[in-house]
């Protein structure tokens, strides 16, 4: 049996999700139930937690915010961010630095894509980054 493809995804797939953003609602929700049923193993970096947090408990209640994330930690693994993650990141020729951690985290947790709508941000791409609808194309 093939091992299941290992995925970073980006914050704003799950945002999509969460706030029902159209158009993009539909393949971000059959990327997150793919991770949910063990089609593909899914991570999301562990600043991307604390950024989510906030958007949630903003918009609603900490409570909502701690039901959220503890319903997402129930499938999405979480890859740790430490020193070496920032320093490696710091060396990044990116124009945003936290797209820089998001790919030194997918690098260290050996994922095989960078999953986002925002594919021109992570240029030089030092894996594959790919849209929800693409990688779903891939299954």
């Amino acid at each position: 049996m093939a091992r299941k493809p290992k995925v970073m995804i980006d914050l704003n797939v799950v945002l999509d999700v969460l706030q029902e953003r159209e158009p993009f609602y539909a393949a971000s929700a059959a990327l997150l139930a793919a991770v949910e049923t063990g089609m593909i193993e899914g991570y999301l970096a562990a600043h991307s937690l604390t950024t989510l947090f906030y958007l949630i408990q903003k918009g609603k209640s900490s409570a909502d915010a701690r039901a959220m994330i503890t319903n997402l930690l129930q499938f999405l693994k979480i890859a740790a961010i430490g020193q070496s993650t920032i320093e490696q990141s710091l060396n990044l020729d990116y124009r945003d630095f936290e797209d820089a951690v998001q790919m030194i985290a997918a690098i260290q947790c050996k994922a095989d894509y960078l999953i986002t709508r925002n594919i021109k941000d992570y240029k030089p791409a030092l894996l594959p980054v790919i849209q929800p609808v693409d990688f779903l194309g891939t299954l």
